[in-house]
């Protein structure tokens, strides 16, 4: 049957009060019909609830044209399917979020079009979310408004695109499935922020999480890293030391860079994977660990497969779930929304004006490429933010994307105002000319390491050689200029 409800109003944009959205419930459940109804009636919203795809389809032929549909799966799943297919087809602008116990239906679902899922038990927190997602906040923060999602650790998730929308959605189910997930993308486009987001939103919160990233160190200390090591074991095991899949025992583990780690260390991640077991370096006994391993890489998977670069076993393994992060030049419309986030928060946490954004300048970054993904603008926003200088700024943009285009050539940029903390103690308003020229050497040093890394595809061991420095040098300073996801191969 049929049951009205008190108008309900879901809000676009919270300014114009008199757009209504029309909401359709299809579930048979009456505890479901009414944790929807209390979650929406406080704001005014309109509903049509119904309990099966019968009546739904009665209802649309009636004219009914919903904004928003809760389809529940588990009410009858051939019946679910037929009503989404026909959503689809009828009326495809609307927003379908399915409701399941089972993940499988709801995976399904979302490849047959559905914008949005919630996996049974969901608390209020993901409903709201997942209502903001489709419609806009019913809570009217900037941050919300846009889709800007907090992760932890200096990170957010954004969320403005329907692609990442979707993104956001298949995370929602994925993280409530204890298995393995793969994510893949180039440089920078914001695959730690993924997994930090899975695990945030799994059963395993509360617990460690931890990355390693598989490309900075040698296979032999890779695996004392990731799995400890017996006194003993090699020269200078002077004692007992756990690994990090001790240290994330209950918790979440990410791997990065995965496509970089050993053929011989990724059989004992198999290991692993298949039965939570395995044994410190030097060790004679097995250690039963209950850890969740998300990894991540850039690499082409069929060629790394085809080298046996990758082991297929373990790749097979790992691909459970696939999320796959578009490159930041296929969400466009992200990018005027990133550089504001980016400088105003870092002109927070440098504890100096925020830097105004002309239309010209987004303009200019939303012309070019951004081969860097989101890290590369993140470097570009606080480059923006020290020399204030937005001529400069678009000229940057504006030349080709080697290490040459991070300055220009002519070196004529101007500070218009000197950042707080480069400015003198004893005269104020003047630049500390030692703090300015670290910073200066300290840019084209990342800038050199950069060019290096990109003309040799990322091979560290040819850009130490290439730099006239020991790999371990080169790789301390990848990681002092915070270069790990900066540079990728420019995509022709």
């Amino acid at each position: 049957m049929r049951v009205q409800r008190p108008q309900f109003i879901f809000l676009e944009d919270r300014v114009s009060m008199n757009s209504s959205t029309q909401v359709l419930v299809i579930a048979n459940e009456a505890d479901l019909l009414s944790y929807v109804y209390s979650s929406v009636a406080l704001a005014g919203h309109q509903a049509t609830m119904v309990e099966n795809g019968g009546e739904a389809l009665q209802q649309l032929q009636d004219g009914l044209k919903p904004d928003l549909v809760f389809l529940d799966l588990d009410t009858s799943l051939c019946d679910g399917k037929n009503i989404l297919q026909k959503l689809r087809l009828t009326y495809p602008r609307s927003n379908v979020v399915v409701i399941s116990g089972n993940a499988r239906h709801a995976i399904e679902a979302m490849r047959m079009g559905a914008q949005d899922c919630l996996v049974r038990p969901f608390p209020k927190s993901e409903f709201e979310l997942v209502v903001d997602r489709c419609l806009g906040p019913i809570q009217a923060t900037q941050k919300n408004k846009f889709g800007i999602e907090d992760v932890g650790e200096g990170r957010f998730l954004v969320t403005s695109s329907p692609e990442m929308r979707k993104i956001r959605s298949y995370c929602g189910f994925a993280a409530k499935v204890d298995s393995p997930i793969l994510i893949l993308g180039e440089s920078g486009t914001g695959k730690e922020v993924i997994a930090r987001l899975i695990h945030n939103i799994s059963p395993r919160a509360n617990r460690p999480f931890l990355k390693v990233n598989c490309a900075a160190m040698p296979a032999d200390l890779l695996e004392s890293e990731l799995f400890g090591y017996e006194p003993g074991a090699f020269t200078g095991a002077t004692h007992a030391k756990p690994g990090k899949f001790e240290q994330a025992n209950k918790g979440t583990i990410l791997l990065d860079e995965i496509g970089e780690m050993h053929p011989n260390l990724q059989a004992k991640l198999l290991h692993v994977l298949q039965d939570h077991q395995f044994s410190r370096l030097g060790g004679r006994t097995t250690i039963n660990v209950d850890v969740r391993i998300l990894a991540a890489t850039n690499i082409n998977i069929p060629e790394a497969l085809a080298n046996r670069k990758l082991r297929e076993d373990l790749y097979y393994r790992l691909n459970t779930f696939v999320v796959r992060m578009p490159p930041l030049r296929e969400r466009k419309d992200e990018i005027s929304l990133l550089l504001e986030h980016f400088t105003a928060e870092q002109a927070k946490q440098w504890d100096i004006e925020p830097f105004e954004l002309s239309p010209l300048l987004l303009d200019a970054c939303n012309s070019y490429p951004w081969p860097g993904n989101v890290r590369e603008l993140e470097n570009f926003a606080k480059r923006l933010l020290i020399l204030r200088d937005e001529h400069a700024a678009i000229a940057e943009l504006a030349m080709p994307t080697t290490a040459d285009s991070v300055l220009p050539s002519s070196h004529k940029r101007k500070l218009v105002s000197i950042p707080a903390r480069f400015e003198s103690t004893t005269h104020p308003g003047l630049p500390n000319l030692k703090s300015v020229a670290r910073l200066a050497m300290g840019e084209a040093e990342a800038i050199a390491i950069s060019e290096a890394l990109m003309r040799t595809h990322w091979n560290r061991k040819r850009a130490a050689q290439l730099l006239d420095i020991s790999y371990k040098a080169l790789l301390y300073k990848i990681k002092q200029y915070d270069l790990e996801h900066t540079v990728t191969q420019a995509v022709s």
